[in-house]
């Protein structure tokens, strides 16, 4: 599996209206302006985006791009594998 760091800064540019260019692939979601709030929706945009499914309990995960990352190669992971539950 990949890297997916650069489609994780993607979302967080067009959900948040951020510069790409400005978000560091090791950036704290807090220093982006990112809160609670803002982790759930990028969690479902990212959701949206990849039309894959994360739980909500992975929002303890979102900390950082990296970690948002891992969440969503997993999510990915899952999806390849035929564990997609909104087909």
């Amino acid at each position: 599996m990949g890297d997916h760091r650069a489609e994780v800064v993607k979302v967080v540019s067009e959900t948040f209206r951020l510069d790409p260019a400005e978000i560091e692939s090791d950036a704290p979601l807090e220093e982006l302006g990112i809160d609670s709030k803002g982790r759930i929706r990028l969690l479902s945009a990212l959701e949206i985006y990849h039309d894959v499914r994360i739980d909500l309990d992975q929002l303890d995960r979102f900390t950082d791009i990296g970690s948002v990352a891992e969440v969503l190669e997993e999510a990915l992971g899952g999806k390849a594998d035929g564990s997609d539950e909104r087909r």
